[in-house]
């Protein structure tokens, strides 16, 4: 965890070499692409799960996370992530503005590097991706948000993310075209479900949009940073 990172008293951070757990004390809402319990979601717990590089899936890994909650006697509903990037690879980027506070949290592997729309291994519609090193991201924010400004928060933490791998020159070994992210990618998005602020909008010419973009280039560009340091990766 960063040194400087202060945590609001509705939320209790805990970080392992396996995992990085999340507690609401508060009721939170999510809204994610997690593959346990993603989507719209009333959240207590959100997890990033640290698993093996060569990772095989003998349960599904919705399965597998709710083993993980239950064997930590987690109560409530948790949404969850599984990558196999280090935790140590962890960046947090904060802000507060006018009593708000918006948190950042970032893992993140590069063994997968893709841009959209590049060929994919997969052939079928329903074929299960498999656990890379991946870049996985989460924001948290005191405010509330409407179900339109979380799609929009959204859309900018993509755009960030796209923005952090251009800054860093990082190509796609498919196209050799600059990567938008990795093949397996996951987004959570974490607001109090009541709140005295509502975010209605959350677009470029907002200033929460400004503040979420440039938290997550920062803090996917140190993330990236600290694996192609310790992973050697070109």
């Amino acid at each position: 965890m960063d040194n400087k990172t202060i945590f609001p008293s509705q939320i209790v951070f805990e970080q392992t070499e396996d995992h990085l757990h999340i507690t609401f004390t508060t009721p939170f809402v999510s809204l994610s692409s997690a593959v346990f319990n993603g989507g719209f979601q009333d959240v207590n717990h959100l997890l990033n799960l640290k698993v093996p590089k060569k990772y095989c899936h003998h349960d599904t890994p919705a399965n597998s996370l709710n083993n993980y909650c239950r064997q930590h006697q987690w109560k409530g509903l948790a949404v969850g992530m599984m990558t196999a990037a280090s935790m140590k690879s962890l960046r947090i980027r904060q802000a507060r503005v006018e009593n708000i506070d918006i948190l950042i949290l970032v893992t993140a592997g590069l063994s997968n590097p893709r841009r959209a729309g590049d060929y994919a291994e997969c052939r079928t519609l329903s074929t299960r991706s498999v656990t890379h090193d991946t870049i996985n991201i989460i924001l948290i924010s005191t405010a509330s948000f409407t179900s339109a400004a979380m799609v929009e928060a959204v859309m900018i933490i993509t755009e960030a993310k796209a923005a952090a791998l251009q800054t860093l020159n990082i190509k796609s070994p498919i196209s050799n075209q600059l990567a938008t992210g990795t093949g397996t990618d996951s987004v959570i998005l974490a607001t109090q479900k009541t709140a005295k602020l509502c975010i209605e909008f959350c677009g470029k010419h907002t200033l929460m949009g400004e503040l979420i973009g440039q938290l997550v280039i920062e803090a996917v560009r140190d993330s990236i940073q600290w694996d192609r340091e310790n992973n050697n990766y070109d």
